[in-house]
């Protein structure tokens, strides 16, 4: 087994008010949700029993991403471009396409790793934007 050795691009954090992102999916519905939050996303949120909370957590994770990449949310770096997904055991990891694929192709970055955690009112996420720098034997 190969260890790599990395480096720290970036970490962002973010916290969302879960009633935030309620009424935002109150008042503007599927316009809201879509722009947001991909097919998988959606269908993974809205199976749940509140799935205010999960959307917030992943909205969180989004805000996060673009603070450890330091674009925010724009044109190096889109809502869809990001992809939160489940691993075997539940774990959130980031799945990145378009612009924010090429932007960490750019900066040689090789893995993004995220954290959610949710309660009541509140939702939130890390993320380590990280670059391998060399295999290690």
């Amino acid at each position: 087994m190969r260890a790599v050795a990395m480096n720290v691009f970036g970490i962002g954090i973010d916290v969302v008010e879960v009633g935030r992102i309620a009424s935002s999916i109150g008042e503007f519905g599927d316009r809201f949700v879509s722009k947001i939050f991909t097919a998988s996303e959606r269908q993974y949120c809205e199976q749940r029993a509140r799935p205010e909370l999960h959307f917030a957590a992943r909205f969180a994770a989004k805000e996060a991403v673009a603070k450890a990449l330091g674009t925010g949310i724009g044109k190096e770096l889109g809502w869809l471009d990001m992809e939160i997904i489940r691993g075997e055991n539940g774990e959130p990891s980031l799945l990145m396409t378009g612009a924010g694929k090429e932007f960490c192709e750019r900066h040689q970055i090789t893995e993004i790793k995220i954290s959610l955690t949710h309660a009541k009112e509140y939702a939130a996420a890390n993320a380590v934007a990280l670059v391998s720098t060399k295999n290690i034997a």
